[in-house]
């Protein structure tokens, strides 16, 4: 009885949302193009577990989430469970009607000393992953790298703050392109290599956790240098990124037919007043938040802000590298969440430890001559027209190129399943990346954050993203799709017709899973 109206109450409550909608923009999934991928994901360190099993080494995340560093009370060790329970989840997936689902790839389970011999435990995890998938009918979306690198590298060079870091990342990637490339034809080789370079090297919150004070946020900083080392970060992996795609276009495209790519971290970014100052603070901005990557793709070289703010802290292109990073992807990938302002601020060097994460000078330590931009949060925690603007900025700026919104979506904090809230936030930005598209912006595929509830960086066990709910305090991990997934079920299997009104979203539901 109790199981049964589980699955019944989903439904009520989705015929209540759908019983009042006043005609305003209408959508269904046939209005996407031929083609268009809707699909959700995971992260390895965040799904899989079995962190030292089958001849997996730590990767730094494995270190972080271990030290007094980590914001969490608990670590990722068991996470979902996703390395014993894939077939379970590739089963959830294909229920719900995902096109495609995203992953990623653990370096550290696959080559356990970052370079030389594969672990066959760890190649055998993946191919299974992938085979349940291609059985399924499902594409697969696969990412190389997100923030878990072996912690060898980082203990034997630095990791990613050396030039050693290109040649092992080509490596690792030859690898992935040659066992895995058969089944996938979409690789994305970094995640958000634009905001890790803050995260991970100036504000010394996310792993490897490197920082210098004052500018470390929540932890007193003892290693690290914030105003150089994101710099090198962010060059190394550009010069990474390219390699690998140089790599597979010469050696694997060909024959495998697929696509790679990398991506960013995106936020809309208002700017605060129309004064001058405000107007050229939210351009500095947005060539850090997007320049940072696009513009060496496009033209060979950073933005002109970036190399007036950072000096010879930035490392210059040679011609060489300059070659190799112009044109070096096949599609962007967006993970987008929100929106934020920017303001002017002539004196951030002084502000408060606390404050620092939302200044963008404290982005990669920008600071010179009075000019620096101030991230100020917008109170927009949803606001879909600001995907429509990036999306449009990006075209005007860089072309219509290619673009997939590998994540977005929203978090709770309660695993409660009648996440309505949640439902209301992916119907408003579905129809505005629709909106988009119609608006000319080349946008080929949707991806749900997450498929189920994950280890969060931010949050661990209680920050409640998935579609599906896990029950972390139980050790079989057992799951139960929300309400969103029913709803999401219900637009891609069953054509259901979604309409958003002024800024509020209804839908007519009948679907099952």
């Amino acid at each position: 009885m109790g199981r049964r109206l589980l699955i019944f109450l989903p439904r009520l409550l989705l015929l209540l949302l759908s019983s009042h909608a006043a005609t305003a923009f209408r959508f269904t999934v046939d209005d996407f193009p031929d083609g268009f991928t809707f699909g959700s994901g995971t992260a390895a360190f965040q799904y899989e577990g079995a962190i030292a099993e089958d001849g997996k080494s730590p990767s730094i995340w494995n270190t972080w989430a271990h030290s007094a560093r980590n914001p969490n009370e608990r670590s990722g060790d068991i996470a979902c469970d996703g390395y014993h329970k894939y077939k379970e989840d590739v089963k959830l997936i294909k229920d719900i009607g995902l096109k495609a689902y995203r992953f990623s790839i653990s370096w550290s389970r696959l080559i356990p000393n970052g370079r030389g011999a594969i672990n066959p435990k760890g190649l055998q995890f993946y191919n299974d992953l992938i085979n349940e998938l291609v059985k399924e009918g499902i594409q697969v979306h696969a990412v190389i790298y997100h923030l878990d690198l072996p912690q060898i590298l980082e203990d034997e060079y630095g990791g990613w703050l050396s030039p050693r870091i290109v040649d092992d990342f080509t490596a690792y990637s030859d690898v992935c392109f040659r066992e895995f490339g058969d089944r996938v034809a979409h690789w994305t080789t970094i995640l958000e290599p634009n905001i890790i370079a803050q995260g991970s090297y100036d504000m010394g919150a996310v792993p490897p956790g490197r920082c210098s004070n004052p500018f470390g946020v929540g932890r007193n900083c003892t290693v690290g240098n914030s105003s150089v080392e994101p710099y090198l970060f962010l060059h190394h992996s550009l010069l990474a990124h390219s390699s690998a795609v140089r790599l597979y276009r010469e050696k694997y495209q060909a024959v495998q037919k697929g696509v790679v790519g990398i991506n960013l971290y995106s936020l809309w970014i208002y700017t605060l007043t129309d004064s001058a100052e405000d107007i050229q603070a939210t351009e500095r901005a947005n060539d850090y938040l997007f320049g940072s990557i696009l513009h060496p793709f496009l033209f060979g070289d950073y933005p002109e802000s970036m190399k007036k703010a950072a000096g010879t802290r930035l490392p210059s292109f040679t011609s060489y590298e300059s070659e190799l990073v112009t044109g070096a992807f096949d599609f962007i990938g967006l993970n987008h969440y929100s929106s934020i302002y920017a303001s002017n601020n002539p004196d951030a060097s002084k502000m408060p430890v606390r404050d620092q994460a939302a200044d963008v000078g404290a982005l990669f330590r920008a600071t010179r001559d009075g000019e620096t931009s101030t991230l100020i949060p917008s109170g927009r925690v949803v606001d879909p027209q600001g995907l429509e603007h990036a999306l449009r900025y990006i075209r005007e700026k860089y072309g219509n190129i290619s673009i997939y919104i590998q994540e977005n979506g929203r978090g709770q904090l309660s695993d409660d399943l009648m996440d309505v809230e949640r439902v209301d936030f992916l119907k408003k930005y579905i129809a505005s990346t629709l909106k988009a598209i119609r608006d000319g912006a080349n946008v080929k595929g949707y991806s749900v954050w997450a498929l189920m509830d994950l280890y969060e960086i931010f949050g661990g066990y209680k920050a409640y993203f998935g579609l599906i709910r896990v029950d972390f305090w139980d050790k079989r991990r057992q799951r139960q799709p929300r309400l969103s997934a029913y709803w999401y079920s219900d637009f891609l299997k069953k054509n259901a017709s979604i309409q958003v009104e002024s800024g509020a979203a209804t839908t007519t539901y009948h679907a099952q899973i």
